[in-house]
């Protein structure tokens, strides 16, 4: 090569004679490559680049942009890639090179100049080659490469792969790393492909996953990463654990794992191992190849070409593999005991090892020793015992004169057998264990819980687990089989003539409870409901509370008045009845002749006559029913459902909230000359009444003879029609310049429109309105001709509301008001000939008001019924609809008491189960199979089995999206139930009975009745599966509550838990004792028992109870297994206790209490006040210490008088002791006959004094969790550890409020939270007498925004104007900063004064307000 020759490090190419910089830094770059077919070997060093360049070919300023061509050097094996793309004058790309694994390097260029060789020609003068306009980027690669005839196609999918080609060019990406996708890319096809990357440095495990999760001709894959501890970037024992699961069930397809997957990784899909870096060790060589587990596997070395080291190390590796081959072959060689000749194998003698058929899995004479070691170590155990085997080897001499030698094996306590001995032992043992069910097929230890159920736990996605309150899916709404009926589908036909229908009457009853002088709760409707199918008897039995106002309850049931046979026509009239009614009760404007009928819900709501009759359909009020049937009135849509909508005044086709169009932000909105909205004007959502009067839904009112404005006695003239007054008293009207709707109190003969105009309680600014007609001109546009008639009082017709929840608060303030103030009434006075006359009468409407309520109870209960026919047993209905209603359901009973109960019974019954079906199973088996059995996410399938979440009610009821039959809902998306779209209240005037008025923008938060509780309207079916969980529990609950533990054992056998066994086979499950006269010579069992107040038939089991493992005993095992069914049993008579004693305790409060008297703390504490650990047989010195310590802690908590901390004292209590609580809990319930009378009868009185709700102490941790979450504050703990010593800070808001340290991290942030919060309730008191202080210092005066709105409206200013300078936080404590300024009359704008970050706004825009009327103070003296 000539000059041109300049490699990467900067070549020669310079200009003659000038002395210019060198070609390499004057070149700008991009590199780009493209894929070429290799014929090579995989593992190339990056050297085998050429590195010199091969020139440049001579080419037109205009070239073909399709002329791409190759130039073969066929000796060399290099090429030169010529292509144009983009850009005038095209863009120049040259080959660096192509390396022998086929990848091209490309250069690509803009402006440079160079001197230098070309293939067979040779330039002698200086070139200028052309600058492209564009980069062509991946437009370089070819679609076929050519090389000797060999080809290869480029994917344009494999861009990606392109890119990291181009690293591979600078040196970013070894030739290595391509190697390794070749080898990957052979596997595409693979199925179920499962493969470990060994490398040695932690970061290329750490990036290697990343660089290969970019390739799309990779996306067959999932890679992840496996690092050990020992290093900055370590993982957890846990995350581990994830990712080989993960890897187990082929969420992830391959691992690049440093050496700590060498060992132990035992996955037997894993068909693949590849050495990214060679092993270090022989060993190491060895182990990462036995990872490779499928028949069939691949074991790939990565080797760099010409490395000899490399070399020598595989074959000094294979070599070494074939001695210890040969080795481990003698070492197993038993000739020379049986007295034969040299054996060549292990596998030729027989009894040399034992095999299971069914997966191949071998155990050898050698491996079992280290097997048996391994079982041991995976026996529960605490920091106090060392679990391994012992052996004891006996010398025998035989007569022949030779000595032969037996072994003795003697595993630990907690294992299915203790002793062994015999040839082989240890051999014999895996057998045995193996066949007791110790030890899985695979020959490993068994764990309790097998690898399907396992696998069926994860999820693919990542998305939350099965069982889990986040894994939440949609479920179809459940309807009842009694509600279904085809006779709602029959349509009215003149052509043929049917038989009569057949249905069920039954009345809706209500009796009110408590007072009210409201007439309008008194003064409603009766109605009943026509069904197809008799309801059961419960379902009538059955009275629900309607919590229709503060001081008034109804109590509302069914009663049956019988059959009817209705005709043809009549169902025709009174389904049209049906739809017209519910379609203004629940606002969903559809019509009676094409709304869909559903025969899954068919029943009807009928009004009926106050007199009874023997035929119940003469009951039905058919005057009422043609009266509103035959009136033209539903021709006007403003009369109609949802007028307001088609009127556009409504706020959800405007996008907002209703509060965004109050009073004080549209006058304020006037102050700043902001414009009108063109259709809706600056005062929001209302039309100017030209709209109503050009839609033709208002009649001309030019009436000649009412020109004068003189009323007609004894008449009004409404929008539409003369009406008599006194019919008009009690009728619903419909306004016509709004669409609201209003019942119509009285009419006031002393108010006409001319009267002024009220003025806001409270404002002192100008008057805006000189009167009622000068209000409708300015705001609503229209001329009021008839101004001397008098004004309609009227009150507003208020949404259907969800009746079944408490919607008012009880307080002791709120009880302690006054009448006057707890009976406000919000009126409106309206001008006659602006209003309709709705054809539907005011008690018609406040009476089916209540049906959905009413409905949506019935056809809950229903449901109930069903499912307990599904479930075959007994109870009260209403015990079965608790426990399907969640909490969410605010509703006056939920499942979360029984709930608590029944999962202490369930863990209590499948404990017993497990205990007495698996005798030879270790505390740490039975404890994993009972949570396969009992887990949320097992529930959950089981629920799901049944159907149950077609039964559940598990949010709050909304009518508004209650669908009746005929009446479907609307969905609005941003719909609360909160926000009006029908009904509301229009603007009032302060009424002679000193009742509220307020403007009608402002009564938009009104619909709530004074007190009444903000609701959430969100009625999806979206369950998550704990809740199925829970209801599974809570059933549970319920049946045993009501009928026992008959009625709840055959619950859970419906649901599909087996827990049924012979208590016959108890007997023959209990192992006898041989327990040796020094034990028992060792116990006291006298001041035992007499501490238990207790005696034992079997001794044996007491001494069981009270032997801990770390004193291995011949014939005694540990406690371990009667601490799981002790456990159990305790659990579930303690919390049957509290259940029973307080039954109007809420569910959390229950739960507390259960927390606080079931904790190991708090049986540690009973064991020492009772003395019982002075029984405890164990062979720890360091037990015997802590347990001394802890005894001294808590003589002194004893020693306080009344003090008892049921588990929350400051020290930490030995897990061995509450243990051994368990384990007498457990011993006294085999020992009479697993009686769990006996048991309670001896634990009631050890476990006195017990928690009560007065005596419940929280938790600081709780507690301080609690009190930040009500401040707004951000709590954060941070942890570090310093030897043997965990310090633990507390830090609000970023600022450190508390610390502790202790040797456990729990009890360290435990004392942590408690300092913490002695803090703040000493800065709790000093910020209150500080703010009681200057509240004296300003004379009791406070600084609010009110404070600055009263100033602004005595100086007649407008608003102030508030702006939110910053949000920000967690989501569990946000932060807000607001300012605010004012734009005085004679000043202009004050400052802006931005206030301090608060956690709410209401409290930040407080302190911006009191820093402005500081300034205000300060520019205007006399503000106050």
């Amino acid at each position: 090569m000539g000059a041109a020759a300049g490699g990467d490090s900067g070549g020669s190419g310079t200009h003659d004679g000038t002395g210019e910089e060198t070609l390499a830094r004057r070149l700008q770059r991009r590199h780009i490559c493209a894929k070429a077919a290799p014929k090579r070997c995989l593992g190339d060093r990056s050297d085998n680049y050429v590195s010199d360049w091969i020139g440049v070919r001579d080419r037109t300023p205009d070239p073909d942009p399709e002329s791409d061509r190759i130039d073969w050097d066929r000796e060399n094996g290099l090429g030169v890639l010529w292509t144009v793309v983009g850009g005038r004058h095209g863009t120049w790309a040259m080959v660096k090179g192509l390396s022998r694994n086929g990848w091209l390097a490309f250069k690509e260029y803009n402006s440079y100049q160079l001197k230098g060789n070309t293939p067979g020609q040779k330039l002698e003068r200086e070139e200028t080659l052309p600058t492209p306009n564009t980069c062509g980027g991946a437009a370089l690669l070819m679609q076929q490469l050519k090389f000797g005839g060999d080809s290869a196609v480029v994917s344009g999918g494999e861009h990606v792969d392109v890119i990291i080609g181009a690293a591979v060019a600078d040196g970013k990406v070894t030739p290595k790393v391509q190697a390794l996708i070749k080898i990957l890319l052979k596997y595409r096809q693979t199925e179920d492909f499962r493969a470990i990357i060994f490398v040695e440095r932690v970061v290329t495990a750490l990036v290697l996953p990343k660089v290969l999760s970019e390739l799309p001709s990779l996306s067959f894959i999932k890679c992840a990463s496996l690092i050990g501890h020992n290093n900055n970037q370590e993982m957890r024992s846990c995350q581990m654990q994830d990712t080989i699961a993960k890897f187990r069930d082929g969420r992830v397809t391959v691992l690049v794992a440093t050496s700590v997957a060498e060992e132990g990784l035992d996955i037997r899909q894993c068909n693949v191992v590849i050495r990214f870096d060679l092993a270090k060790t022989v060993l190491a060589y060895i182990q990462s190849r036995g990872r490779a587990r499928k028949p069939g596997s691949d074991y790939i070395l990565m080797l760099e070409r010409g490395n000899s080291s490399h070399e020598t190390f595989l074959r000094n590796a294979r070599n070494s593999e074939e001695r210890l081959r040969k080795e481990a072959i003698e070492r197993t060689d038993l000739s020379h005991l049986k007295g034969t000749s040299r054996l060549t194998s292990v596998d030729l003698f027989p009894g040399s090892m034992y095999r299971v058929e069914s997966t191949g899995a071998i155990v050898s004479l050698n491996s079992a020793v280290g097997l048996i070691h391994f079982y041991c170590s995976q026996l529960p155990s605490d920091r106090y015992s060392i679990l391994r085997p012992e052996f004891i080897m006996e010398r025998h001499e035989m007569p022949s004169g030779s000595t032969e030698y037996s072994c003795k094996l003697q595993l630990p306590c907690n294992a299915p057998f203790e002793k062994l001995e015999g040839p082989a032992v240890c051999l014999a043992a895996c057998k045995k264990l193996h066949e007791m069910g110790a030890f899985t097929d695979m020959l490993l230890p068994d764990k309790g819980s097998g690898g399907d159920d396992e696998k069926n736990e994860l999820n693919e996605e990542g998305d939350p687990l099965p069982g889990t309150a986040r894994h939440r899916e949609f479920y179809p709404e459940g309807v009842a089989d009694s509600l279904r009926g085809d006779w709602i589908l029959s349509r009215k036909d003149g052509c043929t003539v049917r038989q009569p229908y057949q249905l069920y009457m039954y009345s809706v009853k209500c009796l009110n409870e408590g007072a009210s002088k409201d007439p309008f709760l008194i003064h409603v409707s009766e109605f009943a409901v026509l069904l197809g199918n008799k309801l059961d008897e419960e379902v009538l039995s059955m009275s629900m509370d309607l919590f229709v106002a503060k001081k008034m309850i109804t109590k509302a049931s069914l009663a049956y008045k019988g059959p009817i046979e209705i005709t043809e026509a009549e169902l025709a009239s009174l389904k049209s009845f049906h739809v017209r009614l519910m379609s203004i009760i629940l606002d969903v404007d559809v019509d009676p002749s094409t709304t869909p009928w559903d025969p899954a819900k068919a029943y009807l709501f009928v009004p009926v006559v106050s007199e009874k009759h023997l035929n119940p359909l003469q009951e039905i009020d058919w005057y009422t029913v043609e009266k509103i049937m035959d009136t033209d009135a539903w021709s006007n849509p403003l009369q109609r459902a949802r007028p307001d909508v088609y009127l556009g005044t409504n706020e959800r086709t405007l996008g907002g909230d209703r509060r965004e169009y109050g009073f004080g932000k549209l006058r304020h909105g006037m102050a700043f000359r902001q414009k009108a909205h063109p259709t809706y004007g600056i005062r929001g959502a209302v039309a100017q009444f030209d709209v109503v009067k050009a839609s033709g839904l208002l009649p001309s009112r030019d009436v000649g003879e009412q020109s004068n404005g003189d009323p007609i006695q004894g008449k009004l003239l409404m929008a539409d029609s003369y009406i008599d007054v006194e019919d008009l008293v009690g009728r619903i009207v419909t306004a016509a310049h709004s669409g609201k709707r209003f019942y119509v109190d009285s009419i006031r003969y002393d108010m006409n429109a001319d009267n002024s105009f009220p003025r806001k309680e409270g404002y002192l600014g100008p008057l805006e309105y000189s009167s009622y007609a000068d209000y409708y001109r300015q705001k609503y546009g229209v001329e009021l001709m008839y101004r001397k008639q008098p004004l309609i009082r009227g009150r507003g017709v208020s949404y259907c509301k969800n009746l079944l929840s408490p919607r008012f608060e009880h307080s002791e303030a709120r009880e302690n008001e006054s009448k006057e103030a707890s009976d406000k009434t919000y009126y409106v006075f309206l001008p006659p000939e602006l209003c309709f006359v709705h054809p539907l009468p005011g008690p018609l409407v406040r009476g089916a008001q209540r049906l959905p309520s009413i409905m949506r109870r019935i056809e809950s209960m229903l449901l109930a019924v069903q499912l307990k026919d599904l479930i075959g047993y007994p109870i009260p209905v209403t015990k079965i609809l608790e426990a399907l209603t969640a909490a969410s359901c605010q509703e006056t009973f939920c499942y979360e008491r029984a709930e608590l109960l029944g999962d202490a019974y369930l863990k209590w019954v499948v404990s017993r189960y497990l205990f007495l079906r698996y005798p030879q199973k270790h505390e740490g088996q039975l404890t994993r199979m009972r949570q396969q059995m009992v887990s949320n996410m097992i529930l959950y399938q089981y629920a799901l089995d049944k159907g149950l979440q077609s039964y559940i009610q598990a949010d709050r009821f909304a009518p508004s999206r209650w669908a009746a039959p005929g009446v479907l809902p609307v969905f609005d998306e941003d719909t609360k139930e909160y926000e009006p779209s029908l009904f509301s209240q229009e603007a009032s005037t302060v009424d002679t009975d000193a009742q509220k008025s307020l403007y009608d923008d402002e009564l938009a938060g009104n619909d709530r009745e004074e007190g009444e509780l903000e609701s959430d309207s969100s009625c999806y079916r979206v369950l998550s599966s704990k809740t199925l969980a829970d209801v599974v529990e809570a059933l549970i609950g319920v049946y045993y509550v009501e009928g026992g533990e008959n009625a709840a054992n055959h619950l859970m056998k419906w649901i599909g838990i087996e827990v049924e066994f012979d208590m016959c086979e108890m007997d023959c499950t209990n192992k006898p004792y041989n327990i040796s006269e020094s034990i028992l010579k060792s116990i006291d069992f006298e001041v035992l028992e007499g501490a238990l107040n207790v005696r034992f038939k079997d001794r044996g089991l007491l001494v069981e109870a009270i032997t801990h493992a770390s004193r291995p005993s011949s014939g005694v095992p540990c406690y371990q297994r009667l601490e799981f069914v002790g456990d159990a049993v305790l659990d579930h008579l303690i919390t049957r206790h509290l259940f029973f004693t307080y039954t109007d305790l809420p569910p959390g409060r229950l739960t507390d209490l259960r927390a606080a008297a079931v904790n190991n703390e708090n049986f540690a504490r009973v064991a020492v006040k009772h003395k019982l650990h002075m029984h405890l047989r164990h062979g720890s010195s360091a037990l015997e210490t802590q347990i001394r310590d802890f005894v001294k802690d808590v003589q002194e908590e004893l020693s306080k008088p009344g003090f008892n901390s049921f588990g929350l004292g400051d020290c930490k209590a030995p897990k061995v002791l509450g243990d051994i609580v368990e384990s007498i809990a457990g011993a006294i319930f085999l020992d009479n006959g697993c009686d769990t009378a006996v048991v309670w009868r001896v634990f009631e009185p050890l476990l006195q004094p017990m928690v009560t709700p007065e005596t419940l102490p929280m938790h600081p941790v709780r507690e301080l969790q609690e009190r930040c979450q009500q401040q707004a504050e951000g709590l954060e703990y941070k942890a570090t550890r310093s030897g043997n010593l965990a310090t633990v800070e507390v830090f609000i808001d970023g600022v450190q409020i508390g610390v502790a340290q202790n040797p456990q991290k729990k009890m360290a942030q435990k004392l942590a939270a408690r300092n913490a919060l002695v803090v703040l309730k000493e800065k709790d008191k000093s910020t209150k007498n500080d703010a009681e202080n200057e509240a004296k210092k300003n004379s009791g005066q406070i600084y609010t925004r009110q404070t600055l709105n009263d100033i602004c409206l005595r100086r007649q200013w407008p608003m102030p104007q508030y702006r939110c300078v910053n949000e920000g936080g967690p989501a569990h404590a946000k932060r807000f900063v607001y300012s605010v300024r004012v734009n005085t009359t004679d000043r202009g704008w004050t400052d802006e004064c931005i206030g301090e970050a608060m956690p709410s706004v209401k409290k930040a825009k407080d302190s911006a307000a009191a820093l402005l009327l500081e300034l205000l103070n300060r520019t205007y003296p006399n503000t106050k």
